[in-house]
């Protein structure tokens, strides 16, 4: 089940205008330059940021999300045509699809929390690659305990959207239990006053335990990369299925 801010229709429509600087994404468009992938599969691809961006520099992009209304708002976006839509997690995606990339990005890795699910999409993550082909995704390092700052103070925002209205959006941080980090989004829309919020848990994975579980879904791990949007604050993984 996602969550809230992904599948509340009334939260989808302003997810795109409450962060509309996605330059987190530069990365991961040069490694798929870097790489010469055809074909992307974009894993949690939400409201189709990343996955538009690709299909309109010409690549073949398959997109999947559990959040029927993030997929909604991706769907009626200019050149939403191109990309192809999975409403699922990973599991969903067909074992036959020989993506030469696949990608997480931002939270996707650490919103999936269960180690089963975790497990899971590793497995069908492998399955939808050729051989060769590479999984990337970022997670955030706990030793920064980026949690810190996740508090109204310094997460507070206001929008004024054309459409919409303004919009008010914070963060509150609700509980810190080893590796699961969980954390309350607050939404006040103006125009009627309604009040809307969404809960989230993120996992926290060190460096050498993502390693480890990539080795043991079959991967082979080429690098580890710092992200330069973000230095010395996230871990890029760059893990290939091996072709042999």
């Amino acid at each position: 089940m996602a969550d809230a801010h992904f599948e509340h229709p009334r939260l989808a429509a302003v997810y795109d205008p409450l962060d509309p600087d996605r330059g987190d994404l530069d990365v991961y468009a040069a490694i798929a330059a870097e790489l010469g992938a055809r074909h992307v599969l974009d894993v949690g691809c939400g409201t189709g940021t990343f996955a538009l961006l690709l299909a309109g520099r010409g690549l073949e992009v398959t997109g999947v999300d559990p959040a029927a209304a993030s997929l909604d708002v991706a769907r009626a976006k200019p050149g939403a045509e191109r990309v192809r839509w999975i409403h699922g997690d990973a599991t969903a995606v067909p074992r036959t699809l020989e993506a030469d990339l696949a990608t997480m990005t931002g939270n996707v890795a650490q919103a999936i929390v269960g180690p089963d699910d975790w497990a899971a999409t590793l497995d069908a993550v492998h399955a939808a690659l050729r051989p060769g082909g590479h999984l990337v995704f970022e997670t955030r390092d706990p030793a920064r305990r980026a949690w810190l700052e996740w508090n109204r103070e310094q997460t507070y925002l206001r929008a004024d959207i054309p459409g919409v209205g303004v919009v008010e959006h914070w963060v509150d941080l609700l509980d810190v239990s080893g590796p699961l980090v969980t954390f309350r989004g607050t939404y006040v829309f103006a125009s009627d006053g309604q009040v809307l919020t969404s809960e989230s848990t993120l996992r926290f994975r060190e460096c050498d335990e993502v390693s480890a579980d990539l080795a043991a879904h079959g991967y082979a791990v080429k690098e580890v990369r710092d992200a330069p949007d973000r230095p010395g604050r996230e871990f890029v993984f760059l893990a290939e299925r091996p072709a042999g």
